[in-house]
């Protein structure tokens, strides 16, 4: 090895933080060591009662031992360990209560940060002047007093070795933090890491965030994506038009004003819920369901899309959480018959007493047109509301035409 691979942990920016740490639970150990001191002054002497001593005793040590077991000083922990020691360590998950195994490992934790660190401080406290008054001497400074004493074999005529034995003691405690950084870095996540439970807790909250969002993206990819689909392809036929059939380009134009709106609606709705407003509970518009069909079909018809319905049953005793899935899968059928299909588009809707079943189908789009089944996110988000309704959901050609069978069960459902 190296004389400068030797040094280099003396030097280590890694190093002083971890004596940053160390030190900071000298620091919190200060109160603890004073009330030892107190009370071993106390019972050494004879002022006090005993019995009063020892009560006084035991309450110290309940509010002692407390924090140590309290999940504030866990996190506080954690979030050092994390700046000073480098070790990535999540986050204790909010309003999770942590279990006993979890207290008592952080407890041990934080009771080995406060004895280390507190011999550190000591060890600097005492061992650091004594070592740089041993180099200090040896240009002259202090001679006269060091050479009046003594430390072990050594005296102040000593001063070449006492030199030695100064710069060794100052090298000694610089590896010792270096090796006691090191040591904490490796126990940290076996002490401070999370339990079983937490673990959990904290990937049900990931999946709880990642299936929001994804809610969210397919709001937006259904709804405004629905509009700007009849608002792109309304003026398309507007420009084709424009010298031939005024009317219709006034037509088109009415249809693109109103399907802005719908779209400006939706984006509302979906901000609406990620805004919050006086509350925890965010402000949000009322989202479209199966009575609002008509609307929609309407919408399509504008583009030039024939759609046909055929329902059954009353859509009112559909949950509201089916009835808005079934409104934005039968929403994304439409958008799609509209940018790859051709022909019309015949939509089957049968309510029963446990489930809603509907069908789109319509003719395979012209070749000069995408393939609606190639990575398309309307797709995936359609597969995703059925999943979470516990529903099935069949896409893709039969034969000549392009059919989507969606079974979305609300048996107990609210």
């Amino acid at each position: 090895m190296t004389p400068r691979a030797m040094l280099a942990p003396l030097v280590a920016g890694t190093t002083w933080r971890r004596g940053v740490f160390l030190l900071l639970g000298g620091v919190l150990a200060l109160p603890y060591g004073l009330l030892a001191v107190t009370f071993a002054q106390l019972l050494a002497g004879s002022e006090v009662p005993r019995p009063l001593v020892f009560a006084l005793l035991v309450i110290a040590v309940v509010i002692a031992v407390v924090p140590l077991l309290l999940d504030g000083s866990r996190a506080l922990e954690v979030a050092a360990v994390r700046a000073l020691l480098g070790v990535d360590l999540p986050d204790p998950v909010p309003g999770h209560r942590s279990d006993r195994e979890t207290r008592l490992r952080s407890a041990l934790w934080i009771g080995t940060h406060l004895t280390i660190g507190a011999a550190v401080m000591v060890a600097l406290i005492t061992a650091v002047p004594m070592a740089l008054a041993f180099i200090a001497q040896q240009f002259g400074i202090g001679a006269e007093l060091m050479s009046r004493e003594r430390f072990g074999p050594l005296d102040g005529r000593d001063t070449g070795w006492l030199t030695l034995t100064g710069v060794a003691v100052l090298v000694g405690l610089g590896y010792a933090v270096a090796g006691l950084g090191a040591l904490a870095g490796s126990m940290a996540p076996v002490l401070l890491g999370p339990a079983p439970a937490e673990r959990i807790a904290a990937l049900e909250a990931q999946a709880t965030r990642l299936a929001e969002r994804n809610r969210l993206a397919r709001e937006l990819h259904d709804s405004v994506g629905h509009a700007l689909t009849v608002a792109t392809l309304q003026a398309g036929a507007a420009r084709e038009m424009l010298d031939t059939d005024p009317e219709f380009v006034r037509r088109a134009l009415s249809a693109i004003e109103d399907a802005g709106r719908t779209a400006m609606d939706e984006l509302d709705h979906v901000l609406g819920l990620l805004r919050e407003t006086g509350g925890d509970r965010p402000s949000v518009a009322p989202q479209r369901t199966l009575a609002d069909l008509e609307r929609l079909f309407t919408d399509a018809r504008t583009t030039g899309l024939a759609v046909h319905a055929q329902r059954s049953g009353d859509p009112a005793r559909v949950p509201a959480v089916v009835s808005r899935e079934g409104y934005r899968i039968v929403q994304e059928g439409l958008t799609n018959a509209a940018r790859y299909g051709q022909g019309p588009v015949t939509l089957r809707l049968n309510l029963h007493p446990d489930a809603l079943d509907l069908e789109l189908v319509n003719a395979v789009g012209r070749p000069d047109r995408a393939d609606p089944g190639r990575g398309g996110r309307g797709l995936d988000g359609m597969r995703e509301r059925v999943l979470l309704l516990g529903g099935q959901l069949t896409v893709g050609p039969d034969g000549d035409r392009w059919r989507i069978r969606a079974r979305l069960p609300y048996e107990g459902t609210r």
